[in-house]
């Protein structure tokens, strides 16, 4: 496999662009050059040329390339100690001044978030209180969240970090399991909307108490960062809570100024300003 070059990623997204209207050219290039070539190696595609013929030529096969180019390696109750402080400081906050809560999973993948973040209102009682909306980009992921179908055996580390999140019961409770997969319990999501949205060019939508955008922007570049940030600026009410991955930072973007930190282990904002 050859080395890929800038220009070969270049002619990729404009033809992506071009054909598909995805807009990949402020993806942080090491990610984007590193998922392209494993596709490449995956589909044992021998250049960037040729995947730039079958994105064009092959029918469907644009949205297998896109599934594994966003693919996202995620779990339920992934950061433990981030789950506490949201049901022990975030959530209580919010229903200080309300009695019903928004919030919307941006960047949803195959949906672990929306399902851990459904058994904490269970388990707080305040289930029927919220209203959720989850989007992602991809269309074929999304439909994946939707189902709740998981494989068991994913499951040993799920049930580990809801034990360190101190859940009430045991994660069991809320599936069944059947043949090496394991089906999530539908009432758990009766109250999220699904959809599909573009964070980088689709619209400002809603407005949200709370905005979990985790891990999602690590693979954006500074400009597409700015951007994103300030319609999730936007779609947040004033005092309401933006959460954030681990690894990425509010500190130097545009918008910095009008938010406070809450928790910086944690990743955990406000917003003070409109």
């Amino acid at each position: 496999m050859h080395e890929i070059e800038i220009s070969e990623l270049r002619r990729l997204t404009e033809v992506i662009k071009l054909y598909h209207n995805y807009d990949f050219t402020n993806y942080a290039i090491s990610s984007f050059k590193r998922r392209v070539s494993r596709i490449l190696d995956l589909y044992k595609i021998p250049s960037v040329d040729l995947l730039i013929k079958k994105i064009r030529e092959e029918d469907g096969f644009f949205n297998t390339f896109l599934e594994e180019l966003t693919v996202n390696v995620t779990e339920m109750f992934r950061d433990p100690s981030f789950w506490r402080e949201i049901r022990d400081q975030v959530i209580p906050n919010i229903l200080l001044n309300h009695n019903q809560i928004s919030i919307w999973h941006a960047g949803c993948s195959s949906g672990e978030e929306v399902f851990s973040m459904a058994i904490l209102l269970k388990e707080m009682g305040i289930h029927h209180k919220a209203k959720i909306i989850a989007t992602d980009i991809d269309r074929a992921i999304l439909d994946r969240a939707k189902s709740g179908e998981y494989q068991l055996k994913h499951m040993d580390l799920n049930e580990k970090n809801y034990i360190r999140f101190q859940g009430k019961s045991s994660l069991k409770d809320y599936y069944k399991e059947d043949n090496g997969k394991v089906y999530m319990d539908k009432s758990l999501v009766n109250n999220v909307s699904w959809r599909e949205h573009d964070l980088v060019r689709g619209v400002v939508f809603n407005k949200f108490d709370l905005v979990l955008c985790r891990n999602v922007m690590i693979y954006f570049n500074q400009t597409l960062q700015n951007v994103v940030l300030k319609k999730i600026h936007e779609s947040l009410f004033r005092y309401s809570y933006l959460c954030i991955g681990s690894k990425e930072s509010l500190i130097w973007c545009e918008i910095a100024n009008k938010f406070i930190v809450v928790n910086n282990e944690e990743k955990i904002y406000k917003k003070i300003k409109d």
